[in-house]
């Protein structure tokens, strides 16, 4: 006996069928690619497992069809009524669904990279590991919708609408989100009691704050011990940087050192004040003094929270500005010290008894 040929899928490629009455049909696994179907009645029809690459299914009405694991790449889906639809891995990369109505549509795992879904209703959507890759959802309603294991990866949310969505397990990198509506962002998987945050930045950190011992860790080790040490350490005076940072290491913090000798013109304020807010509190060496007044100016007044110690090499005086920091409780007065070794010598009735009861005052506070 010869063998069977395999079924080969009906091609109605390049059929033009506008506004056609098509309600129930079975287009499963037929070739429709480039196909007319503009305005068409798909209401409950079967297109499972075909392909309308390129297609025009603009204003079609396909509520309630069965379009599992269909390629419409490049269709044309704009203003397409999809509410219920079941469209479990299909591919719709850069296809156009602007203004297209997918209210409580089943997209588990489907490809809608660069896909335009500007203005489109996705609410209660079912959008389980979808992948929005480069997508456009300018202005997409998601409210109620499933985002669990969704990648948004230089996704276009701006003026979209997020509320009351489930985005356990979502990548979020880079995305633009200007005007973008975050509230009950749901974090935690399905049958876990809800955690709920406002914001898609957040919600992955504080998940894996949640869950993961070792970033608990980290975090607290960093809150409770770090120490931020400012200063202008020519190679002169590294001895008394390195000083400092041996002796805070030998009484259990963990030094941070922020050196102004190699520090760029452009603004460091950011990063100073990131810094800082991590910090148990502040070292500033003002010896040699060029760039770190301004630099203290920026962050000490907005911080009441985190204690400073200033610090200077006797040789020199202050400079004339620093009396402005006299007026903050949480600035230690100024130590003079005359070598390293003297420092040391007195570091911890001069900075780390000082400090630490500060510390206790500032929290009582």
């Amino acid at each position: 006996m010869g063998e069977e040929n395999p079924e080969v899928a009906p091609d109605l490629n390049e059929v033009n069928l506008p506004k056609a009455d098509l309600f129930d049909v079975n287009f499963s696994n037929t070739k429709l690619n480039y196909a007319d179907l503009n305005l068409a009645d798909l209401t409950g029809s079967n297109i499972s497992n075909a392909s309308l690459v390129m297609a025009d299914l603009s204003r079609a009405n396909l509520t309630r069809a069965e379009l599992s694991n269909t390629a419409f790449a490049f269709a044309n889906l704009n203003g397409a009524n999809l509410i219920g639809a079941k469209m479990g891995g299909t591919d719709m990369s850069i296809a156009n669904l602007c203004g297209a109505n997918l209210s409580g549509a089943n997209l588990t795992g489907a490809n809608l990279s660069s896909a335009d879904f500007s203005l489109a209703s996705l609410v209660g959507a079912e959008l389980s590991g979808a992948d929005f890759t480069g997508a456009n959802l300018m202005g997409a309603n998601l409210i109620a919708a499933n985002l669990n294991g969704v990648r948004f990866v230089r996704t276009n949310l701006v003026n979209a609408r997020l509320q009351n969505v489930n985005i356990y397990g979502i990548s979020v990198w880079d995305i633009k989100k200007d005007g973008l509506i975050q509230k009950d962002l749901i974090i935690t998987p399905p049958g876990e009691p809800e955690i709920t945050v406002d914001d898609l930045d957040v919600a992955q950190f504080i998940y894996l704050m949640l869950n993961n011992q070792k970033i608990r860790d980290v975090i607290e080790t960093i809150t409770s011990k770090a120490v931020l040490i400012l200063g202008r350490f020519t190679s002169e005076r590294k001895a008394v940087l390195d000083a400092i940072k041996d002796e805070l290491r030998l009484r259990n913090y963990l030094p941070i050192v922020f050196d102004f000798e190699n520090a760029s013109n452009k603004s460091i304020d950011e990063t100073i004040n990131l810094l800082a807010r991590m910090s148990r509190f502040v070292i500033a060496d003002i010896t040699d003094a060029k760039s770190i007044p301004q630099e203290l100016r920026g962050f000490v007044p907005d911080n009441p929270s985190i204690p400073i110690v200033p610090l200077i090499w006797k040789a020199q005086r202050e400079y004339a500005m620093f009396d402005y920091f006299r007026n903050f409780p949480w600035v230690l007065p100024l130590h003079e010290y005359e070598s390293p070794d003297a420092l040391l010598k007195n570091i911890i009735p001069v900075i780390i008894e000082p400090v630490e009861k500060k510390v206790k005052e500032l929290k009582v506070k």
